[in-house]
């Protein structure tokens, strides 16, 4: 069993194939952090706790319990009793007052995990995971605080989230609720964050900790572009294939915050949450509050175990879509193509087009319903436009299917504009606050998604048009932040509860949108990736990773998003140059190596390309199906990184079985008077011989890692190839 405890030496160890977590009870009773890293056969680690060093535990020394408080290493960290440290929790009671105090109570040993009540959140069977639950109690409030820890033995993971019950009669206000938390000493830890902005996501930014709090964070009720719900500390020199990686993800598609805080002692508290701006949450007697879950990983061989961990562990534990192990249909979107000027007839051109080249789905993006012929007007009226899309639906599409294609269309479900049928009738069901105009954003409201009402509406909204013709995708799009948060629905006492409310409104919308339409391929998307997190992969297998297509900035944004997501998470399309973001002129070719990372499709009018193009497409769509078996479900490697050497790019994946490899190699700027790269390959079989496709070149993998493989310089900017890599033998004794 992966989960034990010693009520001897009062420790609870939790351990998966590479790492160990151990938890501590002091003799008060209070839940200390005791060790997370390298795997441990021993348990006897309880001095780590330095309960035995000045001040005191409060049970020999009362007068300095605070000062025990401001330093001990504590698994869940409660405010207001002496820990001036970033608390995990603060609980407001009636009087007024806010404190807490948890002590432990008891526990309890799972095969298995448990699901999260209304939440997003991994999953796995008694051979996957075993959960440790960890009952404290504060006496004085009545509660009862659930701590649990669920362990994935094969990925190296570790999962944490926090139940609170009010088991009296006296109704508390929770005015923060963290997930997870981790003390620990400082070893020169750096931060490792992905920042960004709209078309720029995800970026890698790591820096120093100094004294204080250093954090990442969002407040406008989505993770955002600017922030990722993900940290990491990493120790100085960490690399893709060496150094110790600590990692916090959060499984929530809201408000986070993550945080790191250097003391007074050289610590580190490490924490994970919701964001306490706007938060509140009024519990009454015999109610309970869960909070989402915190995916917490350790490597020591750099970040590149980090991200094979994650990548298994998402693959297998939090994707539920029966597209997780299949391979995604090709499609088209008529976005770039046509924006908001298209008809029946313009759709009809770019499906037959695309069915010659061996493109598979065409998806019809904004501008199908209600007026809408810009952004400005009818979110909200989910009907066919019918001077566009002459026929009907289901006309253009039974057209599309007699092409031999596949049919996706795009919905934006969670606003209204104010130009729309639907706020003339119902101006109360957008989020505002009454007596004050409320801000536009893309000259649209966001609906109140608090209310049923408004969750019904919105949701049959779109199930009515799925149960009316045979449609294939839905792209599910959300284009603003929140802001004038108020709700006609909820009562005065309740209205910070909207950003949560609204987040947990959006899960039970999608949650019924996969169970009716079980066969769908869901991709959520926000304005690109703004809400590119572990929940929203729940529900959808893929996402939308950033509205900027061009290849170039591309190889940061899925850089920084493979860092902790599997490539068959990441939408990604070729598009026309020069690219309507940038302006940029890349190769056809390289566009398409790019995109081959992630769900492979198409941004553009195929009616227009020039017959060079398109003999491309055909090559591209070709080369999709040979690899993607490869990419989807491959051992991912950075071998180099454009943002960080500026000239060039380098990344492979690697069967399971070490069978195969697909490198590929992006020149970005092309150098004069400079010879060959010499970069080393990486999770090969070192005893294999491997043979470079369409060539009679063949590498040991030992020689292809140790001393590593010559990528010869091209000619021009932005120039790409791809290099597979096939084991031809296995020899013990072959000497070179």
């Amino acid at each position: 069993m992966s989960v034990i405890y010693n009520e001897t030496r009062r420790i609870f160890k939790l351990d998966t194939e590479n790492t160990s977590y151990l938890i501590g009870i002091s003799p008060e009773g209070y839940v200390g952090h005791v060790y997370y890293g390298e795997y441990l056969e021993d348990a006897d680690a309880y001095y780590l706790l330095r309960t035995e060093e000045p001040p005191f535990t409060p049970s020999v020394n009362e007068r300095e319990k605070s000062s025990f408080l401001d330093y001990f290493p504590t698994e869940y960290p409660s405010g207001g009793v002496g820990d001036y440290r970033e608390s995990c929790i603060n609980v407001r009671n009636e009087a007024g007052c806010m404190g807490s105090e948890f002590f432990y109570d008891s526990y309890e040993i799972k095969t298995g995990k448990p699901s999260l009540d209304g939440l997003p959140a991994s999953f796995g069977g008694a051979e996957d995971v075993t959960t440790l639950e960890i009952t404290c109690v504060d006496p004085v409030l009545n509660l009862k605080l659930i701590l649990s820890y669920s362990a994935f033995e094969k990925e190296d993971v570790i999962t944490r989230s926090v139940k609170i019950v009010n088991t009296g009669k006296q109704q508390v206000r929770l005015e923060k609720v963290y997930s997870a938390c981790l003390d620990m000493d400082n070893e020169n830890f750096e931060l490792l964050t992905l920042h960004g902005s709209w078309g720029r996501e995800r970026h890698i930014q790591r820096r120093v900790i100094c004294y204080g709090k250093q954090l990442v964070s969002s407040a406008k009720g989505k993770p955002g572009h600017q922030e990722h719900p993900f940290i990491a500390l990493v120790t100085p020199g960490t690399n893709q294939q060496q150094g110790r990686v600590y990692g916090m993800h959060f499984v929530y598609s809201g408000n986070f915050i993550g945080q790191a805080e250097l003391t007074q002692f050289d610590t580190v508290r490490m924490v994970m949450g919701i964001h306490q701006e706007e938060f509140c949450w009024n519990l009454r007697g015999g109610e309970s509050f869960q909070a989402p879950e915190v995916v917490l990983t350790f490597s020591e061989e750099g970040l590149g175990k980090m991200t094979r961990s994650l990548h298994d562990f998402y693959r297998q534990h939090m994707i539920r879509s029966k597209y997780k192990d299949q391979k995604r249909p090709i499609l088209i979107n008529n976005w770039e193509a046509t924006y908001f000027d298209f008809n029946t007839e313009k759709l009809l051109d770019i499906a037959r087009e695309a069915k010659k080249d061996g493109i598979e789905m065409l998806v019809m993006d904004d501008g199908w319903f209600g007026k809408r012929n810009s952004d400005n007007c009818s979110l909200g009226d989910w009907f066919v436009n019918e001077d566009k899309i002459n026929g009907g639906l289901k006309h253009l599409v039974e057209e599309v299917k007699k092409i031999g294609l596949k049919f996706g269309i795009w919905f934006e479900p969670e606003m209204i504009s104010p130009d729309s049928e639907l706020y003339k009738v119902h101006p109360e069901w957008a989020i505002h606050i009454e007596g004050r105009k409320a801000t536009q954003i893309r000259q649209q409201y966001v609906l109140d998604l608090s209310n049923p009402e408004v969750i019904d509406y919105a949701y049959e909204s779109v199930a009515k048009i799925l149960r009316s013709v045979s449609i294939d995708y839905v792209k599910w799009d959300m284009n603003r932040e929140l802001s004038d948060l108020g709700s006609s629905y909820l009562d005065k006492d309740s209205q910070q509860e909207l950003f949560h409310r609204y987040v947990l409104g959006l899960y039970k919308m999608q949650e019924r949108l996969i169970t009716e339409f079980p066969d769908l391929l869901l991709e959520n998307c926000s304005g690109g990736g703004a809400r590119f997190d572990p929940g929203m992969l729940y529900y959808s297998p893929q996402i939308w990773c950033s509205d900027d297509t061009d290849a170039v900035e591309r190889l940061e944004i899925q850089e920084g998003t493979a860092l902790i997501y599997p490539l068959s998470t990441m939408g990604a399309h070729v598009s026309v140059c020069p690219n309507h973001s940038v302006g940029r002129i890349t190769p056809f070719e390289t566009r398409g190596h790019v995109a081959l990372a992630g769900t492979f499709g198409y941004e553009l009018d195929i009616t227009k390309l020039p017959e060079e193009e398109r003999k491309m497409i055909k090559e591209q769509t070709e080369m999709y199906h040979k690899y993607n078996d490869l990419v989807r479900e491959g051992d991912y490697y950075r071998i180099a990184s454009f943002s960080e050497n500026g000239h060039y790019d380098c990344y492979m994946e690697v069967a399971k079985d070490k069978s195969e490899a697909l490198v590929t190699y992006v020149q970005v700027r092309g150098m004069t008077n400079n010879k060959s790269r010499k970069l080393k390959l990486q999770g090969l079989d070192p005893k294999a011989i491997y043979q470079l496709e369409g060539t009679e070149e063949s590498y040991s993998g030992e020689i292809l890692m140790k001393g590593g493989y010559l990528f010869k310089d091209f000619w021009g900017d932005a120039v790409s190839r791809l290099y597979h890599f096939m084991k031809k033998i296995i020899s013990s004794k072959r000497k070179l």
